[in-house]
């Protein structure tokens, strides 16, 4: 069985409020593209539990600590799963805001349930992914939702870019997402997201904004330079995705020279 796990943008981010539990609550749109990972899943006549390979962008550490491993964990606890043999090309890169890890992982739920017909319902899907990260249980249904709480509480929002191109850029800048939550300060949104998301696409640029670009444009001033960059080159709105450090940008038609950004990661495609 091959998969494609798909990647997100964040179309706005307000931290709100920080918690008692030391998190914080936020609001913001999780939109999904069409970036993806390559996923394999097969049962496996050679090995006695899991094997696990990976090509493309780099993978390191314990396989364990690995979020489509931990997937394949929880569903073997209580479906007693037979071994299987786990190959993964990564193509969406690590932080960068976009949610790779987190789709790898409900992807790896989705297949395990459909290649051992284990009938689990999409709701329940839900819960384990939600064990395994609060963005990770949007990538099960994969539409647009609002997002609440600390990114966990989905609502459904009716947003449609189709037709649009999305041109999405990486700079190699890995940002840590603790640090850039600690440059934030939250604050309660004084209009709704989902209100300004109803505003003409070149309006955004007023009305929705990346809470976490102050603090990351001030380690980074790359990443500021690229979302500028995008928007001279005709972007309708621009925004960093998530803490960064992928920043994108949304056309009527993709420009035809990119030249500026030759020393980044690139995508481009058109969005659903």
């Amino acid at each position: 069985m091959v998969l494609h796990p798909n990647a997100k943008i964040n179309i706005g981010l307000n931290v709100v409020e920080r918690r008692d539990d030391g998190y914080h609550n936020i609001e913001t749109v999780f939109y999904p593209i069409g970036l993806t990972d390559v996923l394999e899943i097969q049962p496996s006549s050679t090995c006695s539990d899991y094997s696990f390979s990976s090509s493309g962008i780099e993978i390191g550490g314990d396989p364990e600590d690995n979020l489509i491993v931990k997937a394949y964990r929880l569903l073997q606890y209580e479906y007693a799963l037979p071994p299987v043999d786990i190959s993964l090309c990564k193509q969406i890169p690590f932080g960068a805001g976009l949610g790779g890890g987190s789709s790898d992982a409900a992807f790896m739920i989705k297949g395990l349930n459909e290649l051992f017909d284990l009938k689990i319902s999409k709701k329940k899907m839900e819960k384990f992914a939600s064990l395994l990260g609060a963005d990770c249980p949007v990538f099960i249904k994969n539409k647009p939702v609002f997002a609440t709480g600390i990114g966990n509480v989905f609502s459904p929002i009716k947003l449609s870019l189709k037709g649009y191109f999305l041109l999405l850029v990486k700079p190699d800048i890995h940002v840590s997402t603790p640090l850039a939550y600690s440059r934030v300060t939250p604050c309660p949104s004084e209009v709704s997201l989902v209100d300004c998301l109803k505003k003409p696409l070149n309006q955004w640029r007023e009305y929705v904004k990346n809470d976490f670009e102050k603090s990351v444009f001030s380690q980074f001033p790359v990443v500021e330079q690229i979302k500028e960059q995008l928007y001279q080159i005709g972007a309708l709105y621009a925004s960093m995705s998530g803490s960064g450090s992928a920043v994108y940008g949304i056309f009527e038609s993709l420009p035809a020279d990119m030249s500026c950004f030759e020393d980044c990661f690139v995508a481009s495609g058109l969005l659903d």
